[in-house]
Order: structure tokens, then C-alpha cells, then sequence
């Protein structure tokens, strides 16, 4: 077999998960239910690719409000933006959180 395979958990449970954590890019796969998100960090790759699977993003970037962004959505943010992200809605939100290129002190 010449691919490798690897496979997101499936559900409504909060799940954080490093799918592919190499020296390219950092595969992150994400679930979060109403009243649940990630503490409050600075991005630390040079460009974070966040895609909204399924439910609504709640994130405000450094001093902005927060916004809102359906399914669907894909974000580009650049390094060091101070991120906060929830989940503030009924509906389980799931995230797809791309790194690239990956963070260099990160393994």
C-alpha cells in the first residue's frame, strides 16, 4: 500500500486530534459542542486554514469582535494572531485546522 490512511473520529464528543503532525504541514481535527472551544492562544504557523465542517464558528482575532462563520467557511489566518475560539451555538461545531507550512518547534 503507497498512501497512508487516516481516519477523524466521527460524533458529537469534544475531540481535539493531531491527524498528521510533520515537517510540511499540521492536520488538526476538531469538535466542540455548545459553551466549549480552545484557550485563548497566538497562531504560530505562517498562515492557520481553518475550515467550518459543520456548525457555526464563534473567534475573535486580536482586538476585533467576535464574528460568526457557517459551514462551509474557510479561514486564513496570519502568524501570531491572537485567537479565540467557541462554540456558542446548539449545534456541534466541527473544525478542520490546517498549519502550513508547519510551525518549526512543534513536532
Amino acid at each position: 500500500m503507497i498512501e497512508q490512511v487516516y481516519h477523524l473520529t466521527q460524533g458529537n464528543t469534544k475531540t481535539i486530534e493531531k491527524i498528521l503532525m510533520d515537517d510540511e504541514i499540521h492536520y488538526m481535527h476538531m469538535i466542540l459542542n455548545k459553551g466549549e472551544g480552545l484557550p485563548e492562544h497566538f497562531s504560530n504557523a505562517k498562515s492557520v486554514y481553518m475550515t467550518v465542517v459543520r456548525g457555526r464558528l464563534s473567534i475573535a482575532l486580536d482586538e476585533q469582535e467576535s464574528h460568526e462563520y457557517p459551514t462551509g467557511t474557510m479561514l486564513k489566518i496570519p502568524f501570531h494572531t491572537r485567537m479565540n475560539v467557541r462554540n456558542l451555538h446548539d449545534e456541534t461545531l466541527e473544525l478542520i485546522v490546517v498549519k502550513a507550512p508547519a510551525p518549526q518547534n512543534q513536532k
